[in-house]
């Protein structure tokens, strides 16, 4: 005799944008998820209403079409490429990709009477991945993604190792790309580019400026004589940048006039940090919105202790955009506001390492004993660099087995 399959039971969840509880049909009031409310719902099959017309559920069982649902799932046709113990978020070209689709799905006349419901298996990393599609926004709010620019196959053809490894992480103003070698080569399945392979692309999408954050590797005049003004701030692969080079690194970018190309030795770690700092201070976005988005636009992103870093300099970077912002209004006045340097004496005063709120501070300042394992790690890293083998080297080595076989298993 087969056992008896255990029944699953359902919830509809309502989702609303300005509270944070969450109601169910059939209860009198809403309630707040708790870990054991988690815990109770993690078996059961749950729907959430996007719009009247756009579900996500996550299901344990494959559901069947009816007259007035159309179900689909997009677990096995985007899968993140790892580069660690790491799972998503989906890379850019993905979310269009996505996006596309549900446009479509919510355009198309023979499904303008059916509610449309995204939903997802068991899988708790595919969750994740498919509830961060229907979240996305601050991305749209601030202008980083529009749907109606955005071309497809430049971005898939320019991740490409063999064709750049460069991404755009705001349009119009960063570019996070892998550092340029003194000559072309092929090596073990990956292409290394010189600066002379950068200078047509960079011509034609007004860059102007080249921030390089590792040792020397070529020479900077090659960038230069083509017409680019190029800037050295070296701290150690996988560390984290110093006060003062946060401080100059903005101070670069925020008196460029065009397009800024910043590269480490794989454009990941180092690149990822520094342009987040210039996304939280300008456009006051939280640093899980920050990394997220970079990690969206350029996967493997700010890694280990940048990651903890960035929430240290939180508070402090928030300050010193208000106090930005603020300069440039009161200087404004009808006229064109003076070079942002000027402005930016007044904040020589906010210190990127004070100002930290209580929240903060109880979330894990950057601590002395922080830095002090960074100052081990910078040892460590030096360590590897005379035995010829980086962090950047080891997210390289990942950029050319997933060019070749995939991603790893």
């Amino acid at each position: 005799m087969k056992p008896k399959k255990k029944k699953r039971s359902s919830s509809w969840l309502k989702v609303s944008a300005t509270k944070s509880s969450l109601d169910l049909p059939g209860d009198k009031k809403s309630w707040n998820l708790t870990s054991q409310d988690l815990g109770e719902l993690e078996q059961k099959d749950v729907y959430l209403d996007i719009t009247d017309r756009l579900c996500f559920a996550i299901l344990y069982q494959k559901p069947k079409r009816t007259a007035t649902t159309y179900y689909f799932s997009i677990d096995d046709e985007f899968e993140y490429e790892n580069y660690f113990e790491d799972f998503g978020p989906l890379n850019l070209a993905m979310v269009y990709r996505y996006c596309s689709k549900i446009n479509k799905k919510l355009k198309c006349l023979k499904m303008t009477r059916k509610k449309i419901i995204h939903f997802t298996g068991p899988d708790q990393r595919k969750q994740a991945n498919a509830a961060f599609l229907m979240g996305l926004h601050k991305a749209v709010q601030y202008g980083f993604l529009n749907f109606e620019e955005f071309d497809l196959d430049d971005y898939e053809h320019y991740e490409k190792v063999e064709n750049g490894d460069l991404n755009w992480i705001i349009p119009g103003r960063f570019i996070a790309f892998c550092g340029p070698h003194p000559r072309r080569r092929l090596e073990s399945g990956y292409h290394y580019h010189t600066p002379e392979a950068y200078v047509p692309y960079f011509k034609r999408h007004n860059v102007t400026t080249i921030i390089r954050l590792n040792k020397k590797v070529y020479d900077a005049r090659r960038f230069t004589e083509a017409g680019f003004d190029h800037h050295e701030l070296f701290f150690a692969d996988g560390s984290i940048p110093s006060d003062a080079i946060v401080k100059e690194f903005l101070n670069i970018c925020e008196n460029a006039e065009g397009v800024i190309a910043v590269h480490c030795k794989a454009g990941l770690g180092r690149t990822g940090t520094l342009i987040a700092c210039y996304i939280i201070k300008h456009y006051r976005m939280t640093v899980p919105e920050t990394i997220a988005w970079i990690r969206i636009c350029r996967p493997g992103s700010v890694i280990g202790p940048q990651q903890h870093f960035l929430v240290s300099k939180q508070a402090s970077l928030w300050a010193e955009g208000d106090y930005y912002r603020k300069k440039l209004r009161d200087e404004e006045n009808g006229r064109h506001a003076p070079a942002v340097t000027e402005i930016l004496t007044g904040v020589d005063d906010v210190s990127v390492s004070e100002t930290l709120s209580e929240e903060t501070k109880d979330s894990g300042s950057y601590s002395d004993h922080d830095a002090e394992d960074n100052q081990a790690q910078n040892e460590d890293e030096n360590e590897d660099e005379i035995n010829g083998m980086t962090q950047g080297d080891k997210l390289l080595a990942l950029k050319r087995f997933q060019s070749l076989f995939g991603a790893p298993a």
